[in-house]
């Protein structure tokens, strides 16, 4: 048993054959995506709804990414905040900070980041973090940190770190605020063993894992387009990490999920049923 936490199923590289890729997540042993709502920007954020309302097993979040910043406005303020009743939307995001690309510049991404905790905190979502630092540098993470401090700790409502590329130290901050940290393919590149480090530091209890499909297939399908069915093999790095067995990692994970989310009830019925 294992769940993709974190999946851009909208995207196009999956429009020939996304039902096929769906059926081998499940042969595959997984038994929850997380479908995530950012698409190419406000216009899209429904997405992962979209999915979520076609298959059972299949949840969403909504929010407009660090990139597409510049276009958030009022208008898809308004649209989201309705979105976030959806019965299927578990969590807003992903959303955060990207000094990387600066697709947005970073006060915009500040601006829109702190609006959206604003939104997600009445809707009383968690939210999805993204941060990535310019090169050499941990700018990013000092400032999403700093941000999540003063503006959504003290609102208990947690959230998750995806895609957890940064370094032991930042992942205790994000932990001892109520976060989850997830860990995607990346953890199995050659280059990661900042990731790999922290991974072993960072409580089971606090564990998710992910594909961030299409991107970042792991090691040994590095190269390829990513998909959910790929989850397996970030656990299985994980399992070595942590001396043990890949199911144990999915299961452990798969739990937290539940927990974190409060679907615990409605995972134990999907489990007996499969």
């Amino acid at each position: 048993m294992f769940v993709d936490s974190h999946a851009h199923l909208d995207g196009k590289q999956f429009n020939a054959d996304r039902e096929q890729v769906i059926a081998r997540a499940r042969d595959a042993g997984v038994q929850a995506i997380v479908a995530i709502g950012n698409g190419d920007g406000p216009q899209d954020v429904d997405c992962g709804i979209r999915l979520a309302e076609k298959y059972e097993f299949i949840y969403a979040t909504l929010g407009i990414h660090p990139h597409e910043a510049r276009l958030a406005d009022e208008a898809a303020y308004q649209k989201m905040e309705k979105l976030a009743k959806h019965p299927k939307v578990i969590a807003w995001g992903e959303i955060g900070l990207d000094y990387y690309y600066d697709h947005s510049p970073r006060d915009v991404q500040k601006e829109v980041f702190m609006r959206q905790m604003e939104l997600a905190a009445a809707a009383k979502l968690p939210i999805v973090i993204h941060c990535r630092p310019s090169d050499n540098s941990d700018n990013a993470w000092q400032d999403c940190l700093g941000l999540i401090s003063e503006q959504w700790a003290a609102r208990g409502l947690g959230g998750i770190l995806h895609c957890f590329t940064g370094n032991w130290p930042q992942a205790k901050r994000a932990l001892d605020m109520g976060f989850m940290i997830s860990f995607a393919g990346n953890i199995t590149f050659p280059k990661a063993q900042q990731i790999r480090d922290a991974a072993l530091e960072v409580p089971l209890e606090r564990l998710l894992i992910e594909t961030d499909s299409p991107y970042l297939a792991p090691v040994p399908l590095r190269g390829k387009r990513n998909e959910p069915a790929f989850v397996v093999e970030t656990a299985r790095k994980l399992a070595e990490l942590r001396s043990l067995a890949p199911e144990e990692v999915g299961h452990i994970t798969s739990r937290n999920f539940y927990n974190f989310f409060k679907l615990a009830e409605i995972s134990e019925t999907r489990i007996c049923s499969h």
